[in-house]
């Protein structure tokens, strides 16, 4: 245990400084603050929504430039950062010479991934709801105080993070393998227009696929319509577990274990 609080410390410390790191923090700031400048510059087409509807449109289209695209690939470039100080250096060797178990360096190495994912996950909770405050302030026209949603909000990421994670084994195991970017970016990149294409056809078996998972996920934010009302509400009622997260959380366990396995029998150069 304690070489693994070491080995995770020692993530934290050497990535402080790279971009990998930042991108966790600066991605939910920028994307926010750029749908709230869009949002503020065409409030008069709003202004007569209700505030669930103002929330849905919001966080929606918040929602959508993320989960639908930038995720995977925000994922890669995390997975690889991680990985590309011991390539860059070539200290692997020295890495697994230390007197710590490989066991502890690939799992806190691993860990130190998912914490960066579930990082930006959160921040993108916090910066939608505080962006989203601040706009009702600047233009009370637009009655963001009427309703609140930080709850669907948070469970919202939080599914969307464990959605990820099966994304976050494969990607973590080639980019720990390849010292050459462009091939996990490349499978990625594949599997995330893969996941669009199965996912815009409604393809029964879509959960299955891991770079279609937080796509699956994401439907949980989709407003359903009241018996007997012309009006929608949203599901307050956030379901972490559904099957495409249970399946997400397997195969992201069966990857992690595999790639345990192949780091422990083969030489990482």
């Amino acid at each position: 245990m304690k070489g693994f609080i070491l080995s995770l410390q020692s993530e934290f410390y050497k990535s402080r400084k790279t971009l990998g790191f930042w991108s966790a923090i600066i991605l939910p700031l920028l994307i926010t603050l750029l749908v709230t400048i869009g949002f503020y510059a065409g409030s008069d087409k709003f202004i007569k929504n209700p505030p669930m509807v103002l929330w849905l449109q919001y966080s929606g289209t918040i929602l959508g430039v993320m989960g639908s695209l930038l995720l995977p690939m925000f994922i890669v470039f995390v997975a690889y950062s991680a990985n590309n100080i011991e390539h860059r250096s070539d200290t692997w060797k020295t890495l697994f010479t230390l007197p710590i178990s490989k066991w502890a360096i690939y799992t806190a190495k691993f860990l130190f991934v998912c914490i960066l994912v579930f990082l930006s996950m959160l921040l993108f909770a916090m910066c939608t709801i505080g962006f989203g405050n601040l706009l009702g302030i600047i233009k009370p026209e637009l009655k963001f105080s009427g309703y609140s949603m930080a709850p669907q909000l948070f469970g919202i990421y939080v599914k969307l993070f464990l959605a990820s994670t099966s994304i976050i084994a494969i990607q973590f195991l080639l980019s720990l393998l390849w010292k050459d970017f462009l091939k996990p970016m490349g499978v990625g990149f594949v599997g995330t227009i893969a996941a669009v294409i199965l996912f815009s056809v409604h393809w029964q078996y879509n959960y299955l696929f891991p770079y279609a998972q937080p796509l699956v996920a994401m439907t949980s934010i989709k407003d359903k319509k009241v018996p007997g009302e012309k009006t929608s509400t949203l599901n307050t009622n956030i379901d972490l577990l559904t099957k495409e997260v249970l399946i997400s959380l397997g195969i992201a366990a069966v990857i992690f274990i595999i790639g345990y396995f192949i780091v422990r029998r083969k030489s990482v150069k």
